[in-house]
């Protein structure tokens, strides 16, 4: 590539930028003897803060010959893509904190942007070739993208301020606001008082009403008087409603547990699930990964009472959360422990799963992985529904199930992490 060159008595390197790659960066290549250049040849860069076709003088943040991969931060836009706007969270840009580092993308880009990366990673790990739209959330155009976000963590500084780390960095960065927080986060004043320093600060305001929850190291905290709620009775856990396919389902979940952070992930999600699992009544149904029972409790209505729901995962702490969502539905099945060791009935002796009609997963952004895909394959289901966040991990793991005797037959994909590079899809494979 021409035209790249380094800057006298600088750190700064003027690069031309390519395509998009998977983990929120664009591609970039250092000259090579061929060009003319000193530096070596060919060798690719992956670069944050920037858009595909721009000019850009870029900062090397990870560079050398010990480096896996050269990484740099654009820090000066020499020529702009038409789809770059102005950063609506600036302190997530160069140098700054992890989490929004799309924030200087238009987002129908942002939303092509991981089209495309779904996409390249299908295309190169699954060996198939399609392209899927990346669908906004309910509210998210009205909103610009912003104030989606139910829970948010922060860390304080020396100076007793909140704020977050930087990208790849253990440094805190004091915060003014978080533009991706939910209304209902940013009128808790988080930003606006002292801190003790370097305690972690956890927030969580449903999205159905409740009233919001703040944890400071794990205990709950009362703002009002500004210290820790000793009480036995201090709220822990939060109440979330989803309206899903019909219905209203309610939770019981502890705060700082997992559930889905955009405050209309777990509804879009639920209903891409019941549609990708179909009819199900009188089946038994597999819900790997299950957490708090986000899948689990609709799952369970739409099986009926002829049918049953086995559940599995391996977090204690969800499942006497899922204990709880599913106490008046006596045909769940309730598994803790590691999912592929579940499987294969070696961690609970008491799973015994032989079979299953239809398998509904979602795992961590790692993926599921080969042990427990093929302990799927084993259990011959008709239909396995995969949730996940992560591309890469979701078309390695299709590529696994191809092998095994599983075509991919529908993935549907939505936006629910604006201004950030992740976004979740629903894929639906068939036995073949």
């Amino acid at each position: 590539m021409s035209g790249v060159r380094f800057r006298v008595d600088s750190d700064l390197i003027e690069l031309e930028i390519g395509a998009v790659a998977h983990g929120g960066h664009c591609v970039a290549r250092l000259p090579g003897a061929a060009d003319g250049a000193d530096g070596e040849r060919g060798r690719v860069v992956f670069v944050r803060h920037t858009l595909p076709g721009e000019r850009v003088l870029a900062r090397l943040t990870d560079a050398g010959d010990t480096a896996t991969f050269w990484r740099a931060d654009a820090v000066e836009v020499l020529d702009a893509s038409p789809d770059r706007v102005p950063s609506v969270w600036p302190e997530a840009g160069p140098d700054g904190v992890g989490g929004g580092e799309l924030a200087h993308v238009a987002l129908p880009a942002q939303r092509a942007w991981k089209s495309a990366v779904l996409a390249e990673q299908l295309r190169r790990l699954a060996k198939d070739d399609r392209v899927v739209e990346v669908l906004a959330a309910p509210g998210d155009d009205e909103r610009g993208g912003l104030g989606w976000r139910t829970r948010i963590e922060l860390v304080v500084d020396d100076s007793g301020r909140a704020g977050m780390r930087g990208f790849r960095s253990h440094d805190v960065h004091a915060l003014t606001s978080m533009p991706l927080a939910s209304p209902e986060i940013a009128a808790l004043g988080l930003f606006e008082r002292s801190w003790t320093a370097g305690v972690r600060i956890e927030a969580v305001a449903p999205a159905g009403g409740d009233a919001p929850v703040v944890l400071v190291d794990g205990e709950p905290f009362d703002l009002r008087r500004g210290r820790v709620d000793a009480r036995p009775n201090a709220r822990t856990a939060v109440r979330e409603s989803v309206d899903a396919g019909g219905r209203s389902y309610d939770y019981r979940v502890t705060a700082s547990g997992f559930w889905q952070v955009h405050r209309e992930a777990a509804a879009v999600l639920v209903g891409s699930v019941l549609t990708a699992v179909g009819d199900v009544e009188g089946a038994t149904v597999l819900d790997l990964y299950s957490g708090a029972g986000l899948f689990t409790l609709p799952l369970a209505d739409a099986v009926g009472s002829t049918g049953e729901v086995v559940a599995v995962e391996g977090d204690a702490r969800a499942v006497r959360d899922a204990r709880r969502n599913l106490h008046d539905r006596s045909h769940v099945e309730l598994h803790v422990g590691d999912v592929a060791r579940v499987l294969a009935g070696t961690e609970d002796p008491d799973s015994d799963v032989v079979h299953a009609d239809v398998v509904v997963l979602d795992p961590p952004r790692t993926g599921a992985g080969r042990r427990v895909v093929d302990r799927l394959a084993e259990l011959r289901p008709d239909r396995i529904v995969y949730v996940a966040c992560d591309p890469a991990a979701l078309a390695r793991d299709v590529a696994y199930l191809n092998a095994a005797g599983y075509a991919l037959t529908d993935v549907q994909a939505y936006d629910l992490f604006p201004m950030t590079h992740h976004l979740e899809a629903v894929a639906v494979l068939t036995r073949s």
